[in-house]
């Protein structure tokens, strides 16, 4: 159902640096890239939706994250979620939420929060139960 989530970014070459290694793991490849307008988009090479974009403001005013929007991000495993925010962490995201069980949602969310570089919210999730990918 969705298409692409865009994000705005103050830094665009900080946060192009952020996104290729914290996705690289999840399996995100960069699809488009447009040094001109500072924008460039992410996803699965196998499929084509949905997509991530990072752009500077095209109107030229400046990158607010606001409080509220999120990028959400599945993983495949627990261990996935525990990597990317340790990840982000180390690339320059700021916590927000480590890695656990939030079972006000349902009984397998896992997940972690960072912001990332910018300022944006992202979340790293996996729904399934523990054992999905632990064998």
């Amino acid at each position: 159902m969705i298409s692409h989530v865009t994000i705005a970014v103050g830094d665009f070459h900080t946060s192009l640096a952020f996104y290729e290694k914290v996705l690289a793991p999840l399996g995100y490849r960069q699809c488009y890239f447009d040094e001109e307008k500072r924008a460039a988009r992410f996803r699965d090479p196998d499929v084509l939706f949905p997509q991530l974009m990072i752009v500077e403001p095209f109107d030229g005013a400046m990158a607010d994250p606001g409080n509220g929007p999120m990028v959400a991000f599945h993983c495949e495993t627990r261990k996935q979620v525990d990597e990317a925010h340790a990840l982000s962490l180390t690339l320059g995201a700021t916590d927000e939420g480590e890695p656990g069980l939030r079972e006000r949602y349902h009984d397998n969310f896992y997940g972690a929060y960072v912001r990332d570089p910018a300022g944006n919210k992202i979340c790293f999730v996996c729904h399934d139960p523990a054992w999905v990918g632990s064998r």
